[in-house]
């Protein structure tokens, strides 16, 4: 359904054509997921961030403000799956005023965008959900009574044509977002067969290079192996202009993850950015797609990276204690300034498929210091999966990086 406000941030439609409208003016999202760099995305030519919670909100939408950016607010809740909440009528009118409250302090601060209420979830038929129903619909009228000037959105995970048709039928919300990576490839086509039943706006609220999970190429023992950033920034590049639907009428735009450095898989598979804010080459892409021109300085290009003179999908396995050799080949002679070498218990394997978000430590006394595209290092003595990192920094403070996992073996 659509908002027909006219207030602050609405989304207007013209013969099956949707624009979204802030401040007066026709707005298209080049957006960052993420709660960092903010500076960064503005300089870049983007002009909203993604966030997921509510977590500091107040810091992040002055920030936003500051560098002249608009933020859509997430509203986490329960998936519908979750009855136990749901039937829970104490729990549920708690989250209520939580939320209504919440709405009512920020609706008027200046860099608010929308709300998105839910991140990936179920929008099942049966009547067994009639409670995550109510609970979100009471939500959502609370969000269009108190707040007009800003629509409600959600997300879903891939394109989803029964949560979407399940979403029109019982849900009033202003547009739909898909969380869409591998399956990016395909989203034009289901676009064009869901047409039928739905035909309303849309964005992309996340988007990126392959996650590690299905499809992702992986070792004998399950550890998913990582592109280079700068095959990465390749990829970014190509599926934007390939596949995103910047010429459908419906599209208002979309939001490159992860905006920040993020513990997800590895430190490094989904981060534009490295922990102190350093930039990867994957950022001069967004420059160059919101922008029309790349970074101006250049970034430390990786051809591929070698453990003991093996690639990753060797699946390799090393002897507790012993000596290996680890080297990463370049495309280009640039200049280096400086190679940092890590190693790390691998993160991947969790019991419920839940990936760790909290950041890692390297373990230490392992590698000889090197400021060299090689280094010696003595394998760790648990047995068990580890990776080891390169990543290379040029003089402008850009970054590349690469790693290999591997296995140990206690004789």
């Amino acid at each position: 359904k659509k908002n027909t406000h006219q207030g602050r941030v609405y989304i207007q439609e013209n013969k099956g054509k949707y624009t979204l409208y802030r401040n007066g003016n026709p707005y298209t999202i080049k957006g960052g997921a993420g709660d960092s760099q903010f500076n960064i995305l503005k300089k870049s030519g983007g002009n909203t961030l993604r966030i997921w919670d509510t977590v500091g909100l107040s810091i992040v939408l002055d920030s936003a403000k500051e560098n002249n950016l608009a933020v859509i607010v997430g509203l986490p809740i329960y998936n519908s799956d979750y009855t136990s909440f749901y039937n829970d009528e104490k729990k549920v009118k708690k989250q209520f005023n939580d939320y209504k409250s919440l709405v009512n302090r920020y609706k008027q601060h200046p860099a608010l965008l929308m709300w998105c209420l839910g991140n990936e979830l179920d929008f099942p038929y049966k009547p067994s959900y009639n409670n995550f129903y109510k609970a979100f619909n009471n939500i959502t009228d609370m969000i269009h009574t108190d707040d007009p000037d800003h629509p409600v959105m959600t997300t879903v995970l891939n394109f989803n044509k029964k949560y979407i048709l399940n979403l029109q039928l019982r849900c009033d919300i202003d547009l739909i977002s898909f969380n869409i990576f591998s399956r990016i490839d395909f989203l034009k086509d289901e676009l064009k067969d869901a047409s039928l039943f739905w035909k309303g706006p849309f964005m992309l609220a996340e988007w990126g290079v392959n996650g590690p999970w299905q499809g992702t190429p992986q070792t004998a023992w399950g550890a998913f192996i990582e592109n280079t950033s700068t095959k990465n920034a390749e990829h970014y590049l190509e599926r934007y202009q390939k596949h995103m639907p910047i010429d459908d009428g419906r599209f208002l735009g979309s939001f490159v993850f992860y905006w920040g450095q993020k513990q997800e898989g590895t430190q490094t598979w989904f981060s534009l950015f490295d922990k102190n804010g350093a930039k990867s080459e994957a950022v001069s892409v967004m420059r160059q797609i919101w922008l029309g021109k790349k970074d101006s300085l250049p970034y430390p290009q990786i051809n591929y990276m070698l453990l003991n003179n093996k690639g990753a999908p060797s699946s390799i396995l090393l002897l507790a204690g012993d000596l290996a050799k680890a080297e990463v080949l370049m495309l280009d002679q640039a200049k280096i300034k400086s190679i940092k070498w890590e190693i790390y218990k691998e993160d991947w394997y969790k019991e419920n498929k839940i990936h760790n978000t909290k950041k890692l430590e390297p373990i230490n006394g392992l590698i000889s210091n090197s400021e060299d595209l090689y280094v010696n290092f003595k394998v760790p003595l648990e047995e068990g999966p580890y990776r080891i990192f390169a990543t290379i920094y040029n003089d402008y403070g850009h970054f590349s990086s690469c790693n290999i996992p591997f296995y140990v073996l206690t004789e």
